[in-house]
């Protein structure tokens, strides 16, 4: 086992540049193994529904199968005008109606700029992009509806681990942009900023990817192993992720809490460290994805067999994160996740990690309760989480006639 001191590695690499430091949620395992075919790569859809009482982009297949190319984008308002506001929300309601469904722009003429850049070339597919926007606790307050603002929509918290960087935190309003491939996301965010200019402004950004399965089930995150194991899927996710409290605005119904958690991974010390070590931190062996008491990826860990944490360790993240008892089961929440590669910090180690994301009902009972629970565990010393933010999934868009967030403003 390699018995490096960890924390003053860890410390020096968090020495870098503002932005180089990629923190966020830690990885909770999971994943929608009952929607994978073992071995047989999915193909991929091209249109998923933009019309819908919840957004979509928040239980659509999993990452690892479709939709491989994501970004994360913050905004700031400019303006603290309700009716500015509104008229921002028409224009993104009007480019992702169009963005997500596919079609030629139309020709302005050869005496104005185009409109459209083409990098998908004359007629822009839909290529299973799907847009889905999510409102900050600030934006209520700049824009004087703090009465009507989600019961538990905060600042993110920040946790004992926890690196944060101002530059990488909150913002008023989040763009989550998934698609097939990476150029459709790159268009749809051009899209959308060049109509919104003037609106608001970028405050961060944060690409993510997801290679297919390897060899099959799900994803692996950048320190090798599966990710998504035990995510809920259908029915089961639904009930764990669409507000439906009565305590809620009304017009927060279909809505959903969103955390975003930007995560450095010590990639490079990670590598140093033994297999066996590895696998007891996560509870999973590194090449199939099975509990350390199990055989295959989709085995449950039996933790009743196991109290004192001989086989499956107490401190292991799996049981930290999911203790699979009664009085958890409604704590757990619905992720959707990517790796993310930026190059080369000023320290001269590579800067890439995970853009941890999940979907929940109470942020308090479920995200922040797990966080909790996660706190000290021996994966701290090579993932470091220093952005994103807690952020409120708009409803979905009813029909042609409807706009996000229209229930908002009465």
């Amino acid at each position: 086992m390699t018995n490096v001191n960890r924390r003053n590695f860890l410390k020096g690499a968090a020495a870098g540049a503002a932005g180089t430091a990629l923190t966020g949620g830690v990885l909770i395992g999971g994943a929608q193994a009952d929607e994978r075919s073992a071995g047989a790569a999915p193909t991929p859809a091209t249109e998923y529904p933009f019309h819908g009482a919840n957004q979509s982009g928040v239980l659509t297949p999993a990452p690892a199968e479709k939709q491989a190319s994501a970004a994360f984008v913050a905004f700031d308002l400019l303006s603290g005008s309700k009716t500015d506001l509104i008229a921002l929300l028409h224009t993104l309601t009007d480019r992702a109606r169009f963005l997500t469904a596919g079609g030629t722009p139309p020709n302005l003429g050869v005496g104005r700029p185009p409109s459209d850049s083409e990098v998908l070339g004359p007629s822009v597919p839909a290529d299973g992009l799907t847009v889905t926007v999510s409102f900050g606790a600030s934006l209520f307050d700049r824009v004087g509806l703090a009465a009507r603002k989600p019961k538990k929509l905060t600042p993110m918290k920040i946790f004992p681990d926890d690196a944060p960087e101002a530059a990488w935190m909150h913002g008023d309003l989040l763009i989550q942009l998934c698609a097939n491939n990476p150029d459709t996301v790159h268009h749809a965010l051009r899209d959308l900023t060049r109509h919104t200019r003037g609106a608001m402004q970028l405050r961060w950004k944060m690409h993510g990817y997801n290679p297919p399965p390897r060899p099959s089930g799900a994803g692996r995150n950048l320190l090798g192993f599966k990710d998504g194991t035990a995510n809920p899927v259908g029915g089961e996710a639904g009930g764990l992720v669409w507000v439906d409290d009565p305590a809620e605005p009304a017009w927060a119904r279909g809505g959903s809490y969103q955390v975003v958690r930007l995560i450095r991974m010590l990639v490079e010390f990670w590598d140093r460290v033994s297999i066996n070590e590895q696998e007891k931190m996560f509870g999973r062996r590194r090449d199939s994805g099975a509990p350390l008491d199990g055989n295959a990826e989709t085995d449950n860990p039996n933790y009743a067999a196991d109290p004192k944490g001989a086989v499956i360790p107490l401190t292991a993240h799996i049981r930290k994160a999911n203790p699979r008892t009664p009085a958890t089961d409604n704590q757990r929440l619905v992720r959707r996740s990517y790796n993310y590669d930026l190059g080369v910090d000023a320290n001269g180690e590579l800067q890439a990690g995970h853009v941890f994301v999940c979907y929940q009902e109470d942020v308090r009972r479920q995200f922040e309760t797990v966080q909790q629970r996660l706190a000290g565990e021996p994966l701290v010393d090579y993932v470091q989480p220093f952005g994103g933010g807690y952020f409120f999934v708009l409803p979905g868009v009813r029909d042609q006639a409807d706009w996000y967030a229209s229930g908002l403003f009465g």
